[in-house]
């Protein structure tokens, strides 16, 4: 019997050990990653996966998120040259391609990210993230009767959505069609009840 509680005592002791070694193990590099991001460490991030983006061959899933990561920093050089590389590895790669327009976009390079943009759409052609990044260069460069037509366009492929009806109200207005940007901030209303926007143009343009 004395022997059976000894043996007790030692499995016990051991699964403590065993505890005590996992609490102050190192945590997986993805997780603390995520949660360095969480809490807008992003550089720290970043340094989680940088082993896993030096790896050959190439790690695509860890191009991509330092990519992200680089992104979210500003360093948006760096950013796209990241996104370039796991596009090359993969050049079938929408997400790729779209993480590309975000410096292109953060850099003013509105040319440059329609460009982009409509790759994925050849690829893809009703991609939602495409489309609204277009539109959104469109509305940066003022080309209104563009992003007009082309959110009209969307809109009959997404007929819920509120965010190209906003980017095409938003060009009916600038094009002086306030009957038509009237109507589409109503239907954003009806959408998105108390949405910001919509109220005050429909005030303002009584």
């Amino acid at each position: 019997m004395k022997q059976f509680y000894a043996v007790r005592r030692v499995a016990a002791l051991a699964a403590g050990l065993a505890l005590a070694a996992a609490a102050h193990a190192q945590p997986d590099p993805w997780s603390e990653s995520y949660r360095l991001e969480g809490i807008g460490r992003y550089a720290d991030a970043e340094a989680q996966i940088t082993p896993f983006t030096a790896r050959q061959p190439a790690h695509e899933f860890a191009l991509i998120r330092s990519a992200w990561l680089t992104y979210l920093q500003g360093r948006y050089a760096d950013a796209e040259a990241l996104y370039q590389r796991s596009l090359a590895l993969n050049p079938r790669s929408i997400e790729a391609a779209l993480g590309v327009m975000l410096p292109q976009m953060a850099q003013y390079r509105w040319a440059d990210a329609i460009k982009t943009g409509r790759k994925v759409l050849a690829d893809s052609p009703w991609n939602y993230t495409a489309h609204v990044r277009i539109m959104i260069c469109e509305e940066a460069t003022s080309r209104w009767g563009e992003l007009a037509k082309h959110a009209a366009e969307v809109s009959s492929r997404y007929p819920t959505d509120a965010t190209i009806l906003v980017y095409w109200a938003r060009a009916e207005s600038a094009l002086r069609s306030v009957r038509k940007a009237r109507e589409l901030y109503a239907q954003v209303l009806e959408r998105v009840p108390g949405h910001a926007e919509a109220t005050k143009y429909l005030k303002s343009a009584q």
